[in-house]
């Protein structure tokens, strides 16, 4: 499911400015860590992008000057920072980055962050992985996992049919699937429950129209609920916009970008750029799926927004080792693949590194 859930990102390598709002400290730090390592491991396939931050004092539904002030210095500081120049205000009057604008955005805010080929990303890492000795199957579902005591099978379904598998321990790393499997899949030993967490799966949707603007800069727009999109330069002759936060229920695979969302994107870029953009403009649109922690299952009162984009790594040795992967974000993949060997290495009875 890589094409499906990772080829269908915003492509950004981000430490998440909007999540400081939710006291997300820890998580912005360990993303900007992250973006600083992997701008310098992978300068071939992901590059730094400034983005600019519109602001109008007279708009009374984008926060106040000096909360952006302190947020962007808290996002200077949190992590070190080398690859990166800092933030700063901007003129937007004698800026390239204001021409596109309707006039009522004199001032702005310019910060750093990074965008990522997510396609290449994922597969320059299974093509790493081979190459270091790992066995990578692509379009082939795992069907049945089957725990005893001393290790675990699993039956496979290949093209050439269906194959069986021995391992000492699982990873359940199945993304917006994870907890499907393990309550459909997945047997246990005993009678100990697998499934202890629970996602929600929120739908992040996005549109592709003709350049907006000439300049290399991107923009994060706020809108008056509170959430933000972004427009983006994208393959040198459009403009990537999005993304939204909408709670899906089903399969995944089935996620599709609805019309509200078309709709929602055109009127809140449209609320900054003076050329307007309507859905006649949408030459490509595509939807993915975040899977998001859900800590306070049977309560949904929280909105998808509002949910951390943290990722819980959760590990279980009451039979065959078994390792959950419960959300995560594209920044921090690095990290949590570290953090997930140690704890294999752990659990299988070697020293973490």
């Amino acid at each position: 499911e890589f094409r499906r859930v990772l080829f269908r990102s915003s492509k950004l390598i981000h430490g998440g400015l909007r999540y400081l709002e939710y006291y997300e400290f820890s998580l912005v730090r360990k993303a900007l860590q992250e973006r600083e390592v992997l701008l310098r491991s992978a300068p071939h396939i992901m590059w730094p992008l400034r983005f600019v931050m519109p602001h109008d004092p007279q708009a009374s539904f984008l926060r106040p000057a000096w909360m952006i002030r302190l947020g962007l210095f808290l996002y200077d500081h949190l992590a070190k920072r080398e690859v990166l120049p800092g933030s700063r205000g901007v003129d937007l009057r004698q800026h390239p980055a204001g021409a596109p604008l309707k006039p009522g955005f004199s001032k702005g805010f310019v910060y750093s962050d990074g965008w990522v080929d997510d396609a290449r990303l994922v597969l320059l890492n299974a093509l790493d992985a081979r190459e270091r000795g790992a066995t990578v199957l692509t379009r082939t579902p795992c069907t049945h996992v089957q725990r005893s005591a001393s290790g675990w099978t699993a039956t496979l379904q290949t093209p050439q049919g269906a194959r069986t598998v021995q391992a000492r321990a699982l990873v359940n790393a199945a993304g917006p699937w994870a907890d499907h499997f393990l309550r459909n899949a997945a047997h246990p030993a005993g009678t100990e429950a697998l499934a202890t967490q629970h996602l929600r799966l929120v739908k992040g949707s996005h549109i592709v129209v003709k350049r907006l603007f000439d300049h290399d800069h991107a923009y994060i727009f706020q809108n008056p609920d509170k959430r933000i999109i972004f427009a983006i330069p994208y393959e040198g002759h459009f403009t990537l916009i999005g993304t939204t936060d909408e709670e899906i229920h089903g399969d995944p695979q089935q996620a599709r970008i609805s019309a509200a969302e078309v709709n929602y994107l055109c009127e809140q870029a449209s609320r900054y750029f003076t050329r307007p953009v309507t859905p006649a403009d949408v030459v490509w649109s595509y939807a993915g799926v975040r899977p998001l922690l859900d800590d306070a299952p049977g309560h949904r009162s929280a909105s998808p927004s509002t949910l951390s984009r943290d990722y819980l790594l959760e590990s279980n040795t009451q039979a065959a080792p078994l390792l959950s992967v419960w959300g995560g974000k594209i920044t921090t993949y690095r990290k949590l693949a570290e953090d997930a060997a140690n704890l294999i290495g752990q659990m299988l009875g070697g020293a973490s590194q």
